[in-house]
């Protein structure tokens, strides 16, 4: 079966780089994968991407040896089990609050005994190879993320459910559920001491630890922190951040070339 990044990855010890695809353009995933990601997620939830259009993406990516994930809009069975037939690599589910919302995204995630995921692998198996059926169980990874109050509250017994291979974190629904400002990179005391709650318990649990990050220097400091999955930006954020400096640097010489 073809190799899972992640995986590989983290049995060498080592912290994944992982991109973000807002935009509904195989062009734009092709061009990401590209540039160096060891994983790229297609942010199904909040990017601009619908299910036919994320398939494109796939393909796109699979021009290399980028590992291809999926931001699920929900937990919900039918459109992670159709992210997965696809060839999803790795499944992100959102607003994990509970053991029972855990057991659900795993359970989805495996095929019988392990789980109930349904079989139909129609383009996983072209992606993945003949074998993907025997091993899907052991390649495909499984994220919760930890972003409320509430599941910080639950952050044990969310990380003790068998089968759950990692989390990620959402710093702005995690700040808001605080009653905070929300930021990729949050500064305020009590968001810094969550995530460091969760990384801690991720360590305690065996369980990989991710988060979404506003800037390189960021990131770094994550993967100091012992993060496993760092996330920067979305390649929409890096073009208006990278378009706005290009356009502000040559109209300040145009400006000044006018007052001469």
């Amino acid at each position: 079966m073809r190799e899972n990044k992640l995986r590989t990855i983290w049995k060498q010890g080592g912290c994944v780089v992982n991109g973000w695809l807002a935009v509904p353009s195989s062009f734009c995933a092709e061009v990401m994968a590209h540039t160096g990601w060891d994983s790229l997620c297609i942010d199904i939830q909040h990017g601009m991407v619908d299910f036919q259009t994320a398939i494109s993406m796939m393909q796109a990516i699979s021009t290399t040896s980028v590992t291809p994930i999926v931001r699920v809009p929900w937990n919900e069975p039918g459109i992670i089990m159709k992210c997965l037939d696809a060839g999803a690599y790795g499944v992100i589910c959102p607003m994990i609050n509970t053991r029972a919302d855990a057991e659900r995204l795993v359970g989805t995630c495996r095929y019988p005994p392990a789980g109930f995921r349904s079989c139909g692998p129609t383009r996983a198996a072209l992606y993945g190879g003949s074998d993907y059926q025997a091993k899907a169980n052991e390649t495909v990874v499984a994220f919760a993320m930890i972003e409320t109050a509430e599941a910080l509250a639950n952050v044990d017994s969310i990380l003790s459910t068998p089968g759950l291979d990692a989390i990620f974190i959402g710093p702005n629904d995690l700040a808001i559920s605080m009653g905070l400002a929300n930021s990729l990179d949050p500064t305020e005391s009590k968001v810094v001491a969550a995530i460091e709650q969760i990384l801690a318990a991720c360590k305690r649990h065996g369980v990989k630890a991710g988060v979404h990050t506003g800037s390189a220097a960021n990131a770094k400091a994550m993967i100091a922190k012992g993060f496993d999955f760092v996330t920067i930006l979305s390649e929409a954020r890096i073009l208006a951040q990278a378009a706005t400096a290009l356009v502000a640097d040559v109209k300040a010489a145009a400006a000044a070339a006018v007052a001469k």
